[in-house]
């Protein structure tokens, strides 16, 4: 028997990369999915996509970084699903500049939409999830916990986003809500782009090698951990963690030869 048959999922950023990857495996398990986005374009490409394969699928125009859009899409799914039985807080942005050169604007865009995003959706979501439980899954990153130069917005964030979990999962218990997050490390996603932007990977031996899972990592890597988690049955005794999910780089000691 599959658990998750007629579930309600949000998926925030969800029109393209891993968040589509997670809407279509959710879909595949029978859970009604909504794409909470902000690209119209890759939204309703997406929508389209999964609805041609005969999936429950709604794409919702949202803003995660805006409190009345993050309302609004609440209550549209509630609208048409009655309920909401997992939140999946994907979408993020990201800037690469220079601590000199990255205005303070651009500064509190990357935090606004990649941490008090999951907030906002996930305190309306919670309203709804308290009658019945639910589940929480913040993707998070590897960039939490290690760094490249110029990237300090996007892993203040993805720190911030860790922490937020294991608070939320705490404060959330007592309503049957579990609240884990997931960091990816590299993870492919060019040709789950939405069309205009669909390339094939291009990976060199030494990108796969260098992971001692001997591979560069796909959305559905990402995707069938979300599934395992959604599962009560399965993973309810899950709450509170990160998952590291990176093929084993950020415990791969480097020397310089």
């Amino acid at each position: 028997m599959n658990n998750l048959q007629g579930k309600a999922a949000i998926v925030t950023g969800s029109g393209q990369g891993i968040g589509a990857a997670i809407c279509e495996l959710f879909c595949q398990n029978g859970i009604k999915v909504v794409i909470a986005e902000i690209d119209e374009e890759a939204g309703l490409e997406r929508e389209k996509l999964l609805k041609e394969k005969g999936f429950e699928a709604l794409f919702i125009n949202t803003d995660v970084a805006d409190e009345n859009s993050v309302k609004k899409m609440v209550d549209q799914t509630i609208k048409v699903h009655g309920k909401i039985d997992i939140l999946v807080n994907n979408a993020a942005i990201s800037s690469t500049k220079s601590i000199f050169n990255r205005t303070f604007e651009e500064w509190n865009r990357v935090i606004q939409v990649n941490l008090s995003g999951p907030y906002l959706c996930s305190k309306y979501c919670a309203e709804n999830m308290k009658e019945n439980g639910g589940i929480i899954i913040n993707i998070a990153s590897t960039r939490a916990f290690q760094s490249e130069p110029d990237t300090e917005p996007y892993s203040a964030s993805k720190g911030g986003v860790v922490a937020l979990t294991h608070s939320l999962a705490i404060s959330l218990a007592q309503f049957g809500i579990r609240v884990v997050s997931i960091s990816p490390g590299w993870i492919e996603t060019s040709n789950w782009k939405k069309k205009s932007q669909k390339t094939e990977p291009i990976l060199r031996e030494i990108d796969h090698s260098q992971h001692p899972a001997g591979r560069v990592g796909n959305p559905l890597d990402i995707a069938n951990l979300c599934l395992f988690l959604a599962d009560n049955e399965k993973a309810g005794f899950i709450t509170g963690v990160n998952y590291i999910v990176d093929g084993g780089m950020t415990i791969k000691m480097i020397y310089a030869e």
